[in-house]
C-alpha cells in the first residue's frame, strides 16, 4: 500500500480518550474534598466561613497560573506540560491526608490549584494541535466530560476509601496514590505532537495538515493574514467584544460548576440528611448525568454545525437556550422538600450545564488564532477560576447568615442565565484581531 493509498490512522482520538482519563482522575482529586468535607468539618471543627475558605483556596493557586500555563502549552508540548504537573497534583493530595489545622488546610489546597492549572489550557491547545474544525466539538466533549465523570466516580470511591482506609485521612492519601499512577500509564500516548508521535501514519498528518491550511484559509488570507498575526497583542485582545464575551460567559459557567462542586455535597447532606454512603450515590448520579450531556451534547453540536448553513449561528442559539436550561431546574431545586425530587434537578441542571461546558471549550479553537489558543484558554480558565475562588467563600457566608441556602440558589440561577448569554457578545464568523 503506498502512501497515497493509506488510511489514516485515529491516533488524535487515542490522544483524546488519553485526556479523558486524565480530566476525570483529575476531578477525583477535586471532588474527594468536597465529598469528605462533612467529616473533616466535623472531625476539625470548622465553621461554614472556614469551609467556604478552603475550599476556595485551592482556586487561589490555580487562578494565578492559568496565563502561565496557557503560555507554557503555546511554547511546549502541551502534553508533557500535563504530565509533569499531573505527578506533582498527586504528591500535594497525598500530603492532604496528613494535615491537622486550616492552615496547612489552605496552603496546601493552594498549592494543589497550581499544580492542577495546566490541564484545561493544555486540553484546548491540544484540539488545536490535533483535531479539525469539524472535529472539535466531540474533542472538547471528551476532554471537559472527565469533569462529571470525575466527579461521579469520586463521590463512590471516597465512600470505599472511608470505609476500607481508615477515615477521611486514609481516602485522600489513596486518591494522591492513584492519581500518580494514572498520569503515568497516560504519558506513552499523551506527552507527543502529530509530527513526533510513532504510530502516527503520513495520512493521518497529512489530513491535519490538510485541514488546518483549509481552516487558516477560510478566516485568513493575504495582507489580512500579516495583519491579524500583528494585532494579535493584548490591546488588540483587551478591545475585543469576542473575547469578553468568552472570558465572562466562561467565568459564569465555572463559577456555577464550582459552587456546586464545592457546596453541592454539604447541601444534601444539611437539607436532606444524606449520610456518607447514600451522599456518594447521589453525587454519583448527578455527575453521572452531566456525563452524559457533555459527551451527547458535543455529537449534536457537530452533527447540527455539519448539517446547518451558517454554522456558527448553531453556537449563538444553543448558548441562551441551554442557559435557561440550567436555571430552570435551579429555581425548583429552590422549593424543593423530596430528595428524590432534589436529586433529579440537580441532575438535570447539570446535564445542561456540561453541554455548555463543551461549547465553551471549542471556543478557543474557533475565535483564536491557533498559535494563540491555548493562551485564550488559560485567559479563559483564569476568568473561570476567579469564580471558584469567589463563590465557595459568597455561599458560605450566605449559609453562615442565614442558615439556608435559598440565596445561594438564587446565586447560582443568576450565573446560569449569564453562561447563556455572555456569549451573545462573541462575533463567531471571524478570528479575534478579524472583528
Amino acid at each position: 500500500m503506498t502512501q497515497l493509498t493509506q488510511k489514516p490512522t485515529n491516533v488524535r482520538w487515542r490522544v483524546f480518550l488519553a485526556l479523558l482519563i486524565l480530566v476525570t482522575i483529575n476531578y477525583v482529586d477535586r471532588a474527594v474534598i468536597s465529598v469528605l468535607m462533612p467529616m473533616i468539618q466535623e472531625d476539625l471543627q470548622f465553621s461554614p466561613e472556614l469551609v467556604g475558605v478552603i475550599l476556595s483556596a485551592f482556586f487561589w493557586g490555580y487562578v494565578v497560573m492559568q496565563i502561565p500555563s496557557g503560555w507554557l502549552c503555546d511554547k511546549f508540548a502541551p502534553g508533557k506540560v500535563i504530565v509533569g504537573t499531573g505527578i506533582l497534583w498527586g504528591i500535594f493530595q497525598i500530603f492532604t491526608g496528613f494535615i491537622h489545622n486550616s492552615t496547612m488546610f489552605i496552603a496546601i489546597r493552594a498549592l494543589l490549584g497550581i499544580s492542577e492549572a495546566p490541564i484545561y489550557p493544555s486540553g484546548g491547545k491540544l484540539q488545536s494541535v490535533w483535531l479539525t474544525k469539524n472535529e472539535r466539538g466531540k474533542g472538547a466533549a471528551l476532554m471537559d466530560s472527565g469533569s462529571a465523570l470525575g466527579n461521579a466516580l469520586g463521590a463512590p470511591l471516597c465512600a470505599l476509601f472511608v470505609a476500607f482506609l481508615d477515615g477521611w485521612r486514609g481516602a485522600l492519601i489513596a486518591a494522591g496514590v492513584l492519581t500518580i499512577i494514572v498520569v503515568l500509564a497516560c504519558k506513552p500516548i499523551i506527552g507527543s505532537t502529530p509530527e513526533t508521535n510513532k504510530s502516527i501514519n503520513e495520512a493521518e498528518r497529512e489530513y491535519l495538515r490538510k485541514a488546518f491550511e483549509e481552516e487558516d484559509a477560510s478566516s485568513l488570507s493575504g495582507q489580512n493574514m500579516d495583519d491579524a498575526k500583528s494585532g494579535s497583542t493584548a490591546t488588540t485582545y483587551l478591545g475585543s467584544r469576542s473575547f469578553w464575551g468568552v472570558c465572562l460567559g466562561f467565568g459564569a459557567y465555572d463559577a456555577f460548576w464550582y459552587g456546586l462542586m464545592t457546596w453541592g455535597a454539604l447541601y444534601l447532606a444539611a437539607v436532606h440528611h444524606l449520610n456518607i454512603k447514600d451522599l456518594g450515590w447521589s453525587i454519583f448520579l448527578i455527575y453521572a448525568v452531566g456525563t452524559v450531556g457533555q459527551l451527547l451534547g458535543g455529537v449534536v453540536t457537530d452533527k447540527i454545525r455539519q448539517s446547518a448553513k451558517d454554522t456558527n449561528a448553531v453556537f449563538r442559539r444553543l448558548f441562551p437556550l441551554l442557559g435557561v436550561c440550567i436555571a430552570v431546574p435551579m429555581y425548583l431545586l429552590s422549593v424543593a422538600t423530596d430528595i428524590y425530587f432534589a436529586i433529579a434537578m440537580l441532575s438535570i441542571s447539570m446535564f445542561f450545564e456540561k453541554w455548555c461546558g463543551t461549547m465553551y471549550w471549542s471556543l478557543p479553537s474557533i475565535v483564536a488564532d491557533r498559535q494563540y489558543s491555548g493562551t485564550l484558554s488559560g485567559i479563559m480558565n483564569m476568568f473561570g477560576n476567579v469564580g471558584g475562588a469567589v463563590v465557595p467563600i459568597v455561599v458560605g457566608l450566605i449559609v453562615g447568615a442565614t442558615g439556608s441556602y435559598y440565596w445561594a440558589l438564587m446565586l447560582f440561577i443568576a450565573l446560569a442565565l449569564g453562561t447563556g448569554l455572555f456569549p451573545v457578545l462573541i462575533n463567531f464568523d471571524k478570528k479575534i484581531g478579524m472583528e
